[in-house]
């Protein structure tokens, strides 16, 4: 009876050659799911990002309407991290020193999120908000009403088109998905969007 039991141990077993199909086929439906989880990974991660960079303008608008002062919502890139800070507005300065070099204003989106800063196959910056450099940092700002100028003190009336811009987000992974929060009119309305194989009207590729 004994002798039974272990024949049959062993024949209830993997072969070698069974073995090395299973690793073979688990390999396969690795290598063919992975970029779809990827993929999958990298969008999760863009929509949480742009729900944070609106929310941020959001914030920037209401605490304008509230306080009856010029507020911004700045965003820049530090050690390849990108990081946005809501405050009060300085007509002498792009971002007051006083926040740049505070880290406690500052706050970062995932690592692998970036700000699109390269122009488009038709010559546009899909990032349009007013900089500083050519590589950032960015803000928006909103008046008293709550509406989005492009300089300091503007009325809602006497502003720059300029002002209807929006900032572009892809992932460091190099997928072709992007996502982006922009101002749609004068008034201070803002809307999310994310990429499309055929421009729009002003030759935006994310709307």
């Amino acid at each position: 009876m004994r002798k039974n039991f272990i024949k049959n141990s062993f024949s209830s077993g993997f072969t070698l050659l069974e073995t090395l199909v299973v690793i073979v086929l688990l390999s396969l439906l690795t290598a063919i799911a992975l970029p779809s989880w990827l993929a999958f990974v990298d969008i999760v991660r863009l929509n949480t990002a742009e729900d944070e960079v609106y929310r941020a303008m959001r914030q920037a608008q209401s605490e304008a309407i509230r306080q009856k002062l010029t507020w911004q919502a700045s965003f820049r890139e530090q050690n390849g991290i990108v990081q946005w800070a809501v405050h009060q507005a300085d007509a002498a300065q792009f971002i007051p020193d006083t926040v740049q070099s505070d880290n406690n204003q500052w706050h970062n989106l995932d690592q692998n999120i970036h700000i699109d800063q390269q122009r488009n196959d038709r010559g546009k910056y899909e990032t349009t908000f007013a900089k500083q450099t050519l590589s950032g940092p960015w803000r928006v700002m909103f008046n008293y009403q709550g509406c989005p100028v492009y300089e300091f003190g503007d009325e809602c009336t006497h502003t720059s088109l300029r002002t209807l811009g929006e900032i572009n987000l892809l992932s460091q992974n190099g997928g072709s998905a992007r996502r982006c929060v922009y101002i749609s009119t004068i008034l201070g309305a803002m809307r999310t969007g994310k990429n499309h194989d055929e421009a729009n009207e002003n030759s935006k590729y994310c709307y």
